[in-house]
């Protein structure tokens, strides 16, 4: 049995219908329990396509919210799932911002700006820690190219080196460009691989997007969108919270709220720590205008319908729906006991999948 049958079984669930019910409700507030392991995503990507509204997933650390982003992609497809990820190690050290990662979060900027179909952002509180520039600054700072539009290669020239774009002899990596007679090369913030450019005169003649590597052509594209590093906390934009960037519609679901604001405050209150630190030369924002505490967190969520998902005991109220489910025993490679398991289960009236990562794992299976 595929994955998609498997879906397709939870898809006529009584408990689905009644979390996309739920979910329909503008500033819901409700709780799901009960979902171990991978349930969560097999819920998750059913309810996305019944509900076809966005949603912002909240997990406690990175490596859990990567985990969660694997599962959904195999799900629903990579198209529609976003991983935002936090864009550097530590507060005001701008020479540790890690740079794939402030790729991931342009794109996801981008896909919400372009008010394309609804996706599954999977994030986790070091990312919600940092404000991102408001919608109006990042389309004044966007710029955007049409084939057959009339604009010079000078002029384009011009707006990058006003983005703060580097040039260089070939791109390599996001902010580079390089012109070379009429063509201009730049890597976009907002785009995974860089863009070639080709002028006739005045005027666009043909984009495409292109292999670091190889330099070969990799898509026709008719527009682009040529975005500069909005991660950049040297510049004086304004910024607001990741939550007041997203759709209203969002439904964002989240474990262990508590544990979300502890870990924002730690977040914020080392913010504070490392601007008293530093020099007074240079002009720097404060933490209040580049960060988010819990507190604040917290209160934009209450304008959100907002699922929490297994909370703990103490800090339950009203469990609207809840999951028959049970952890995966331990059988420490004794197959006896797996068979034992397997038959038990049937002879309670259930039926068993075995869930398998890969071809060589399924022949692997068979052979045991």
């Amino acid at each position: 049995m595929s994955k998609q049958q498997l879906v397709s079984n939870l898809d006529q669930s009584a408990k689905i219908n009644e979390i996309v019910q739920q979910i329909t409700s503008t500033k819901n507030h409700f709780q799901i329990a009960n979902l171990v392991g991978s349930s969560l995503s097999f819920v998750v990507s059913t309810v996305f396509k019944k509900a076809d509204k966005p949603l912002l997933l909240i997990f406690s650390d990175k490596e859990e919210a990567a985990y969660y982003l694997n599962d959904l992609e195999q799900l629903i497809g990579e198209k529609n799932v976003l991983f935002y990820p936090g864009s550097y190690r530590r507060p005001y050290q701008i020479e540790e911002t890690d740079n794939a990662n402030v790729l991931l979060r342009a794109e996801v900027l981008n896909r919400i700006n372009s008010r394309k179909k609804p996706a599954v952002i999977v994030t986790y509180p070091d990312a919600l820690f940092e404000k991102v520039i408001t919608k109006k600054e990042l389309e004044k700072s966007t710029l955007k190219l049409n084939v057959g539009e009339q604009i010079s290669l000078d002029f384009v020239n011009e707006m990058l080196h006003e983005y703060n774009f580097k040039r260089s002899d070939f791109v390599t990596e996001p902010g580079e460009f390089s012109v070379r007679g009429g063509i201009i090369d730049v890597f976009s913030f907002s785009n995974d691989e860089p863009f070639r450019i080709e002028f006739f005169g005045d005027e666009v003649d043909s984009i495409r997007s292109f292999d670091v590597e190889t330099q070969l052509s990799s898509k026709k594209l008719k527009k682009i969108s040529i975005m500069p590093n909005v991660e950049n906390k040297m510049l004086e934009e304004q910024r607001e919270s990741f939550l007041k960037y997203i759709s209203s519609k969002t439904v964002i679901l989240h474990q262990n709220l508590e544990l979300l604001t502890d870990k924002l405050d730690a977040l914020f209150e080392k913010a504070t720590t490392a601007f008293r630190e530093l020099s007074k030369e240079l002009n720097h924002s404060t933490p209040e205008e580049l960060f988010c505490n819990g507190k604040y967190i917290k209160e934009q969520l209450l304008d959100f319908t907002s699922v929490a998902v297994n909370q703990p005991e103490k800090a339950q109220t009203k469990v609207n729906v809840s999951f028959q489910n049970n952890p995966q025993p331990s059988f420490n490679k004794q197959f006896d006991l797996l068979i034992e398991d397997l038959n038990k289960n049937t002879a309670d009236g259930f039926t068993n999948y075995l869930a398998c990562s890969s071809q060589q794992q399924v022949k692997r299976f068979k052979d045991i």
